[in-house]
């Protein structure tokens, strides 16, 4: 598929989606989710190991085209705002890791873009904002990301606030995994994606499902949970050879056609 808004390039099984709609700050019309869901929903059906979002430009998402939004009715803003639902929920969903490469500003839905994704690395020009709670329109959906990556305290302050926070205070709160320098960004972000993406293909995607089920659970229902889809990827061929190499004291040989 030709994209106008994103691109998609792939090295080494490692897929990187890039925003390219600068002129807009990158900013999620209706065409650029629909563009981001096509791509998400390709590579995840495909062999690749894990995926690098990053932006082209000085803002890495502005959050919603307000110019797309402005004429919409109620069951047209109903519709664009359950794309990009989707979208987010995509992300939780899809068996590769995904690595969020931010320079600049993540505005609304942009700040929820980045708490969506797995894992992601801050440049030192990064800020993330929930500006909502500074006019008269409070970011409601952001607020499913953004508590579950912060907490309910943290989270309130942004929303409540509209205040951006640095790279640092992200890292401190739990949104982002590290800063660097800008000019290291792009290194850092793939040096984090290959760590992720290490190992079983097929063992990182059920773990990767498993965690976020269980996180959404009791104590007692998590260990439940995580008790038997332990037991049962035990059975599985990466399983058996993970356990088997450690006993004859070898290197494992991960098979990831098989499950």
């Amino acid at each position: 598929m030709k994209y106008k808004n994103i691109s998609v390039d792939t090295t080494d099984e490692l897929v990187t989606i890039t925003m390219r709609r600068s002129e807009r700050r990158n900013s999620l019309s209706a065409e650029h989710l629909a563009e981001l869901t096509s791509a998400f929903e390709s590579v995840a059906a495909s062999d690749a190991r894990g995926i690098l979002l990053a932006a082209e430009g000085p803002v890495f998402c502005s959050g919603h085209d307000f110019n797309d939004m402005h004429s919409r009715d109620l069951d047209g803003m109903r519709e664009l705002l359950a794309s990009c639902a989707a979208l987010m929920q995509m992300l939780l969903e899809i068996p590769q890791p995904v690595v969020a490469q931010v320079q600049g500003p993540a505005i609304g839905a942009g700040c929820q873009l980045v708490a969506s994704c797995d894992l992601a690395v801050a440049g030192r020009s990064a800020r993330f904002q929930t500006p909502g709670g500074q006019g008269g329109w409070f970011c409601h959906t952001p607020a499913v990301a953004v508590v579950r990556a912060v907490g309910r305290k943290r989270a309130l302050e942004m929303l409540f606030t509209g205040d951006a926070i640095g790279p640092e205070t992200a890292v401190e709160w739990g949104l982002v995994n590290r800063v660097v320098a800008d000019d290291e960004l792009a290194v850092e972000s793939l040096a984090l994606l290959q760590s992720a993406t290490r190992g079983s293909r097929a063992s990182k995607a059920e773990g990767k499902k498993a965690f976020y089920r269980q996180a959404e659970l009791d104590v007692a229902g998590a260990y439940e949970l995580a008790s038997d889809v332990m037991a049962m990827t035990s059975q599985s061929r990466d399983g058996r050879e993970n356990i088997t190499a450690f006993v004859e004291k070898r290197r494992a040989e991960y098979d990831d056609r098989s499950s």
